[in-house]
């Protein structure tokens, strides 16, 4: 282990775990302003279960058939993508579009 010079400053609770990181202002906001936060509602059903796909399909009040129509495929094609809990990169790509939402927002 190194101890090579950051900014990132870790704060930890009354117990000596970390509870809190600080980092540099313009990091912050480099990450914040590039990447839309993923909604409250999406994280929840994942955290409850759900594959990504059907989280956000879920969240945008979509049905397995409607977005199979976006897509140009079967019901049951898009029914078996959408259980896969980390599908290929264009898969994932194909899925965003038809969400209007980033890929990477489909990896989590």
């Amino acid at each position: 282990m190194t101890n090579a010079p950051t900014d990132i400053q870790i704060i930890n609770d009354t117990d000596g775990k970390p509870a809190f990181v600080v980092i540099p202002y313009a990091q912050y906001l480099a990450r914040y302003n590039s990447a839309e936060p993923i909604p409250h509602d999406v994280v929840s059903r994942i955290v409850d279960g759900a594959t990504p796909i059907r989280a956000w399909r879920e969240h945008l009040h979509l049905t397995q058939d409607e977005v199979a129509q976006r897509l140009g495929i079967s019901q049951p094609a898009f029914a078996q993508q959408e259980s896969v809990a980390k599908p290929r990169r264009a898969t994932r790509e194909k899925i965003a579009r038809a969400f209007g939402i980033r890929a990477d927002q489909l990896e989590l």
